[in-house]
């Protein structure tokens, strides 16, 4: 690990750990983030970790550029991952079918499985939150198997309802509200995930295992199970 710190803005900066995006790297960037979390104290204004960095708003009141990278080397000196300091375990029920999963059948057979095989693969491994983004509540969560690794959608759909499971390139997302989307979508979750009084369910670090519920089920955590073309 090389820490890199580059000026983001009159009162950021962007603190970079590693070069590439690996799972391995978010105990390291939890261990930054209560470090400088620690040393900056009322002086940081916000702190966003994501994938291989971390994003630092001071307080531009007290601190210049020069005295914030003097503190951010001083948090980050002799870092040591923390395993400890990982987030919470979230299981999350979805149905996967193609009713809510229009993509389901194309993505199994481009990876060679059935849409039994495809589902088995896509719901036992544990998934790390790597940031949150593109819309409130959105979160990255990988890696995916190598062998489930699909492109984006050439053209993305205007709207993707709340809740869609989806998959793009070697990471995985549950859509928190409807929205446009070009990722692929393999079935839909039942949960809220954002709430504008309480902010997103999923934080960086934390921990997602998705768990294949049926139909019944689904409909009774409150799940909407109207295809894509039914939805307004």
């Amino acid at each position: 690990m090389r820490v890199r710190i580059d000026t983001a803005g009159l009162d950021c900066l962007l603190i970079r750990l590693f070069e590439q995006i690996d799972e391995s790297n978010m105990d390291w960037l939890l261990s930054a983030d209560l470090r400088l979390r620690e040393v900056f104290g009322s002086q940081l204004i916000d702190l966003l970790p994501s994938y291989t960095s971390l994003l630092l708003h001071y307080d531009l009141h007290y601190l210049d550029d020069d005295a914030a990278r003097a503190l951010a080397m001083q948090a980050l000196h002799d870092l040591q991952p923390q395993p400890t300091a990982a987030g919470r375990e979230h299981l999350l029920p979805v149905w996967y079918d193609p009713q809510v999963g229009p993509d389901l059948a194309a993505v199994a057979r481009d990876c060679g499985l059935n849409i039994a095989a495809l589902i088995s693969a896509h719901s036992q491994r544990e998934y790390r939150v790597f940031a949150l983004g593109f819309a409130p509540g959105f979160a990255y969560l990988g890696l995916l198997e190598q062998r489930l690794a699909m492109p984006r959608l050439a053209t993305p759909r205007r709207r993707v309802p709340a809740g869609s499971v989806a998959i793009a390139e070697r990471q995985t997302a549950i859509y928190p509200c409807a929205s446009p989307g070009g990722w692929q979508l393999l079935g839909r979750m039942p949960l809220r995930l954002f709430n504008p009084s309480s902010g997103s369910l999923l934080q960086p670090g934390d921990r997602v295992r998705l768990v294949p519920v049926d139909h019944a089920e689904f409909l009774r955590l409150g799940g909407d199970d109207r295809p894509l073309e039914a939805l307004p």
